[in-house]
């Protein structure tokens, strides 16, 4: 059977930038194996499998794919996804939409604004508050995991620790861009450091309060080996766990709040994320996460 796909650039309106995402249609008939095995041959840190929606008033049912495993949520693949499936719904012409779209975690909505036949934004409210679940070993043990020094870890009120928003995430800060760029999973020991992450695929995100552009609040990095992605470009599930760690961390004020992440530029993949906040009572309501897309390239996959 003949099916098409396409790839995208997410989280950049560029080209050979972002977080490169394959997208096949029509996936009724695919097995689990089998779109485990489609995903190992794309080989991205993602692939989405669309299918009809179980409940009428959504657009689609996604099922996501790392080449090593099956994810509940994922930022990326839902905003290239989303992204795709408008400029599809649309034709290529400019213009706003909204539609649901089906994950594992739950409905995700999404708010998307086409520029053009190959370009557009999506916004989507994450399906799951953030919240903290777990803690991580010394920093001592954190930082040979990751090749840096221990005094590299920590700022402000910033301190390690397993965040989630339907995919737990180590979040370890670092002082500066300098320690971002120098860290890196260092094998048995990175394993053995994060296992408590997340069975079987232990991750890590680091991040500072050291951007490289002053306009946008943080710089990260993504490393889940176990996954098949030594380094994932931009990673909007980790985006919208860090959620929680701004909330316990830097505790905004009431009101609405909007933090641009940079990560991928350590490979040559530049991505932006905004994360928006909302905040009353003191308390996190909402949180969304945006980007940009870009459509790549289309084909037929034969399965």
């Amino acid at each position: 059977m003949s099916r098409r796909f396409y790839t995208l650039d997410v989280f950049t309106s560029e080209v050979l930038a972002g977080n490169p995402l394959a997208v096949v249609l029509d996936a009724q008939g695919l097995d689990d194996k089998r779109m485990q095995a489609i995903a190992k041959e794309f080989n991205l840190s993602e692939t989405v499998f669309v299918s009809e929606p179980a409940q009428s008033r959504h657009r689609a049912s996604l099922r996501i794919f790392t080449p090593g495993r099956e994810l509940p949520f994922a930022g990326h693949p839902t905003v290239g996804t989303a992204v795709l499936l408008a400029i599809l719904d649309r034709d290529g012409e400019p213009g706003e939409t909204t539609f649901d779209l089906e994950e594992k975690v739950g409905p995700v909505p999404c708010k998307l604004t086409i520029s053009s036949a190959e370009r557009g934004e999506a916004v989507f409210t994450i399906p799951r508050l953030p919240e903290r679940v777990g803690d991580l070993p010394a920093k001592t043990k954190l930082a040979k995991a990751l090749g840096i020094e221990t005094g590299d870890i920590g700022f402000g009120a910033h301190q390690p620790g397993i965040y989630s928003a339907g995919v737990p995430f180590a979040c370890v800060p670092l002082r500066n861009r300098d320690a971002v760029t120098r860290a890196g999973p260092q094998s048995e020991s990175f394993d053995r450091a994060f296992a408590d992450v997340s069975p079987g695929a232990p991750n890590a995100y680091v991040y500072c309060a050291d951007p490289i552009d002053r306009a946008h609040a943080y710089h990260a990095r993504m490393f889940a080996p176990a996954m098949g992605v030594r380094e994932d470009p931009a990673t909007g599930s980790a985006a919208a766990a860090f959620a929680g760690v701004i909330m316990a961390s830097d505790k905004p004020d009431d009101g609405e709040h909007l933090f641009v992440i940079e990560q991928g530029d350590a490979m040559g993949r530049p991505s932006r994320i905004t994360l928006m906040l909302a905040v009353a009572d003191g308390r996190l309501r909402e949180a969304k996460i945006g980007g940009q897309a870009v459509i790549v390239s289309e084909g037929r996959l034969r399965t």
